[in-house]
């Protein structure tokens, strides 16, 4: 039998009503949930701490987000959504049109940008991503230059200080981050240390952020910050997320472009 909260609500009905709250809102709030629910911060605590164990949730300070999609291998998150991937892709080309020297980090949506540089377009790509330097490799007017460091076989990509080192010693003039998890308050998050570590390094030496994040990623948390949302310079979302979704990251002075 369920336990039941001071309003009669079953535990599975107060996290369904949880669940709600965050789909509605993009967010819940502990010290909210308490007073709607009426059941005290310990019952609200044990009840993200259950919804965050099944994956349900994102913890983060007094409340909880969406937890960031589950991407998989790399090989197999190049083979989803490749339409939206596309399109996001040459939307964020056209944002590169000056940039002499880009860092591409390894996403399968930068796979797409590289793919779609303008066989005319002469500039310096840094990548720690072997796929997309291999996509690059017939480019006649790219120069690659391929991230050193320990190869994570899952995601492709290179990782670790050797990667970090490097990446503090180049000035671009913009860098283009596949996006695991947004949200205005958040920021940028990613479930792997490693990784965020390397995406911090190519935030702060580049002059223009480019983010390219899917509608499923935005208003999403994971573990481990890579940016606050105020340090991109532009956001490259899909038409369908609307305005309620992007007006947040406008108001933080970031450019949003949609596809």
């Amino acid at each position: 039998m369920q336990d039941r909260a001071g309003n009669g609500l079953l535990t599975a009905e107060r996290r369904e009503a949880i669940l709600d709250a965050l789909a509605r809102d993009g967010k819940v709030v502990a010290a909210r949930l308490v007073t709607e629910l009426g059941v005290s911060e310990d019952t609200i605590r044990r009840d993200l701490r259950e919804l965050a164990t099944q994956g349900l949730v994102q913890r983060v300070h007094g409340g909880a987000l969406a937890p960031a999609p589950r991407g998989g291998s790399f090989a197999r998150r190049r083979e989803t959504g490749t339409a939206a991937k596309v399109a996001l892709a040459e939307a964020a080309v056209g944002l590169l049109a000056r940039a002499r020297v880009i860092l591409l980090d390894g996403s399968t949506t930068n796979l797409e940008v590289a793919r779609r540089l303008p066989h005319d377009r002469s500039c310096t790509v840094l990548t720690n991503s072997p796929p997309i330097a291999a996509a690059l490799a017939d480019h006649p007017s790219v120069e690659v230059v391929v991230i050193g460091g320990r190869l994570d076989k899952e995601s492709q990509v290179t990782l670790g200080a050797a990667a970090i080192d490097f990446i503090r010693g180049v000035r671009a003039d913009a860098c283009v981050l596949g996006i695991c998890a947004l949200h205005p308050e958040q920021g940028v998050t990613t479930d792997d240390l490693e990784e965020a570590h390397v995406k911090r390094a190519m935030v702060a030496a580049a002059a223009d952020v480019i983010a390219i994040a899917t509608t499923d990623k935005l208003n999403a948390g994971s573990a481990y910050l890579v940016a606050e949302a105020a340090e991109l310079t532009h956001l490259v979302a899909q038409a369908t997320a609307g305005d309620e979704l992007l007006d947040p990251y406008r108001a933080l002075g970031v450019t949003v472009t949609t596809a």
